[in-house]
Parts: structure tokens; C-alpha cells; sequence
């Protein structure tokens, strides 16, 4: 196969993620080659740090820190951008595209931020912008729903999205350890970054939920618009809890289409959720993600694996290359919309206010143990139509010490719970803010 025409790549990044690529595409050089029908051949690597050895065998392959001139380079058909950020990867994404080249990314920030610019310019160019490895690491869910689940009205997604906080949640509840106790393990452990902020606030899971919301929706929005929330806050007892109660505490990225007649609205929201035991998504435990997607009619399909890592990611990385050669060996690059819809159909849609759901919720109250405290608890509630459905004291106090309670309640509207919780949090033997938790039971 050694005459056939090899596809040329210039890699922007050579940290975890970029030396992963190099390893796959030189252990795994023999069966891409048998599968594409022509090699893909590493030309050139860019990356600011030029001196760390990678452990990786860099022979024939051009390295420096000119990334521009990797772009510039004729023989580069294929940049695969991995620096991460905002600005300097928008830039040499944008600057290929103009100069004819296709990109794969695995940068979900800024294609949550920034996709219809990168896309309109791409189709305008006619190229490919290919990201499978921003969403769910190694699992194919992105080309899933853009070509396995194509003929489906998506009805739902909910995501375990972050590996980081996954991981958390699972120790937190396993080992009954305070939250920040956990997180350093997971920083010593590698799971978590030096600043944790953009996994455990939730914004890592937003960044891709905006993406599989467009692609599975059609929906132009922004990670911006998505309400966020982290697992900041919860405690062991909440886990406690919720064991109890039967269910476990997910950290979920959840989309779903709400269609009427002539409009379409979608909920995007991330934030910790309880899920029963019983659910497959309870059941997805460590640093791993699962993304379950519920069609029309496939009905419920479920993806798992390992969501971010070297060689994971990695082979979600070059398995968009394979998809980019492969157009390219057939002259028709291009031929599947980058977020399944065509670009002239994708449209503003307007999101669900928070105010508007309407479910079952679970309310750590802290209050002073002392009689007559759950029956004032419960009168507000009442005077805003909501009934519960459980309710669980740990531990007593003495008539000046506060103890946790916990209410389950039946369904009831967001804004009439949010209602109840200002004038609750507002009572004299309430001694902290009520910390609230959905309930998603259909899982």
C-alpha cells in the first residue's frame, strides 16, 4: 500500500493528549492503514515546549514551535489542534480553515462558545471541522447522533459529562469524606487540576451539553445561556440520604425538547441530580462518563466508557482523522453536517427557565431541634402547594443546636419550591440556607 497517497497531519499541542496521537498513530500505523486504504503520516508537531522528551519516537516528523508554519505547510491536509483555550486555538482553527485545510479539535470550550463562526467559515471554505473527542473522550457519541440515530426525533439527553467530579461524587458516597477532602485526592491522583473550578462548577459539562443540545435539536446556543450548577456544597449526609431514599448524587448535563404546535423549547441545564439505584446512569461509577439518548424511536440507547485520558482521547482524535481522509480519498469532504443538522437549519431556540420545571425534589433544611420546628417546615411548604412525600432528621440537638432534615417532596413546580425555600430560609430556627437537589425518576 506504500504508493498509495499518504494524507498529511500537523499536530498544534504535544501535551497528554498530543503525545497519545503520536502513540496510536505509530503503534496502530499497519490497520489505520488497512481500514483507510492509504497512511496517515504525522508530518509536522507544534508546541511552545520543545525540550520535555515525550517518551515518544519523533523520527521523520518535523518539531518546533512554529505553529504557523505548520498551517502554511502545502503538504499538511489535516491540522489537529490540541493547545486547548480560547483565543490562540479560535485563531490557528480559523487560519486553517481559510488556507483549505480540515481540523480536528478536541477543544469543547471553544466550540461552545464559538461553533457557528468556526462552522459557517469551514462550510464557506469547504472543509471539515471535526471535534469527536470534546464530548465523552473516547466514546462515540457525537457521531452516534449525527449518523447512527440520524432518523430520530431526540426526545432526551442526560450525561455523565465530567470524570472529575464522577469521581468525587462516587468517593464522597463511598467513603462518607468531605467534599474538599476528596477533591485533593483527586488533585494528587491526576482526576482533578491544580484549579478544579471549570470540572466541579459544572462549566466542563456545559461546554459539551451545548454541543450534543445542537446536534441533537438543532438548537444554536452558547454555554452561557445554560443553567449551571457544581457539586460545591453537598456533604456526606446528603449521600447518606439519598442511599437511603434509594438513589445515588450524579453530577448530569440534561437536554430535553419540549414540542408544541409551531415552536420548540429546550431545557439545557447542568446540575447534581438524584437518580434511582436501579438506573444505568447510577451505576457509572469513577472518573468513567455514560451519556444516555433517547429517540423516538430507538427508544433509550446508552454510551459508557472512559471520558477523557492519553490514549482514550487519542483514539477518538484520529478516528476523525480517518473519517477526514476517507473523504478526502473520495473528493466529496463535507458530507455530513459537523452538528447533524445542515447549517441553514439550525435556528435559535429558546430555553425552559429553571422556574418552569416541574418535578420532585429532595431539601436538606438546618434547623434547631426543637418541637413544633418540622410542623412550621411544613406549613410553608403547604402554603405553596407542595406536599411531601418523606421527611428524615439525623442526628438530635440540644434546643440550641441545629440538625440536618431532609424532605422529599412530590412533584411540584421549581418556582413555587423556590418560593418556599426564601420565606423558609428567612425563619429564625433555620440556621443555614436549604440546599436543594432534582430528582430525575424517569431514568
Amino acid at each position: 500500500m506504500s504508493d498509495r497517497r499518504a494524507i498529511g497531519v500537523g499536530l498544534i499541542g504535544f501535551g497528554t493528549i498530543g503525545t497519545g496521537v503520536v502513540k496510536v498513530l505509530r503503534r496502530n500505523a499497519d490497520v489505520i492503514e488497512q481500514r483507510l486504504g492509504a497512511p496517515l503520516r504525522l508530518l509536522r508537531i507544534a508546541d511552545l515546549d520543545t525540550e520535555t522528551d515525550r517518551g515518544v519516537d519523533l523520527e521523520g516528523i518535523r518539531f518546533d514551535a512554529d505553529a504557523e508554519g505548520l498551517v502554511a505547510d502545502p503538504a499538511v491536509d489535516i491540522v489537529v489542534e490540541l493547545i486547548g483555550g480560547i483565543e490562540a486555538a479560535r485563531r490557528l482553527i480559523l487560519r486553517s480553515v481559510e488556507g483549505g485545510k480540515h481540523v480536528v479539535t478536541a477543544n469543547k470550550a471553544l466550540l461552545a462558545l464559538h461553533s457557528a463562526e468556526i462552522f459557517g467559515q469551514a462550510a464557506r471554505r469547504g472543509v471539515d471541522v471535526a471535534f469527536e473527542a470534546s464530548v465523552g473522550g473516547g466514546i462515540p457519541i457525537l457521531r452516534s447522533v449525527r449518523e447512527g440515530l440520524a432518523a430520530n426525533h431526540i426526545e432526551a439527553i442526560y450525561g455523565i459529562l465530567n470524570g472529575t467530579t464522577n469521581y468525587v461524587l462516587s468517593e464522597m458516597e463511598e467513603t462518607g469524606e468531605d467534599f474538599a477532602v476528596v477533591l485533593k485526592r483527586a488533585q494528587d491522583l491526576g482526576y482533578a487540576e491544580a484549579d478544579p473550578s471549570v470540572d466541579v462548577d459544572g462549566g466542563d459539562a456545559a461546554h459539551k451539553l451545548t454541543l450534543l443540545a445542537a446536534m441533537c435539536f438543532g438548537a444554536e446556543l452558547t454555554c452561557k445561556e445554560v443553567p449551571t450548577e457544581g457539586i460545591r456544597g453537598l456533604a456526606p449526609i446528603d449521600f447518606e440520604a439519598s442511599r437511603e431514599f434509594g438513589y445515588r448524587i450524579k453530577l448530569l448535563g440534561i437536554a430535553k425538547a419540549r414540542r408544541e404546535p409551531g415552536s420548540e423549547r429546550i431545557e439545557a441545564r447542568v446540575h447534581p441530580t438524584l437518580v434511582p439505584v436501579s438506573s444505568l446512569l447510577a451505576r457509572v461509577d469513577g472518573a468513567m462518563n455514560a451519556v444516555a439518548v433517547i429517540g423516538d424511536a430507538v427508544g433509550e440507547t446508552l454510551f459508557y466508557g472512559a471520558g477523557a485520558g492519553e490514549l482514550p482521547t487519542a483514539s477518538a482524535v484520529v478516528g476523525d482523522l480517518m473519517e477526514i481522509a476517507r473523504e478526502l480519498r473520495r473528493g466529496n469532504a463535507g458530507r455530513v453536517a459537523p452538528l447533524s443538522y445542515v447549517p441553514e437549519m439550525l435556528e435559535p431556540k429558546p430555553l425552559v427557565p429553571l422556574g418552569e420545571l416541574h418535578g420532585r425534589f429532595y431539601l436538606r433544611f438546618t434547623a434547631v431541634d426543637r418541637p413544633g420546628v418540622l410542623a412550621h417546615l411544613a406549613g410553608v411548604l403547604g402554603e405553596h402547594e407542595i406536599g411531601i412525600e418523606s421527611v428524615m432528621q439525623k442526628g438530635r440537638g440540644g434546643a440550641r443546636e441545629s440538625v440536618p432534615v431532609i424532605v422529599l417532596t412530590h412533584p411540584a413546580g421549581e418556582a413555587a419550591v423556590r418560593a418556599a425555600l426564601d420565606h423558609i430560609d428567612e425563619l429564625e430556627d433555620v440556621t443555614a440556607p436549604t440546599r436543594l437537589l432534582r430528582i430525575e425518576q424517569e431514568l
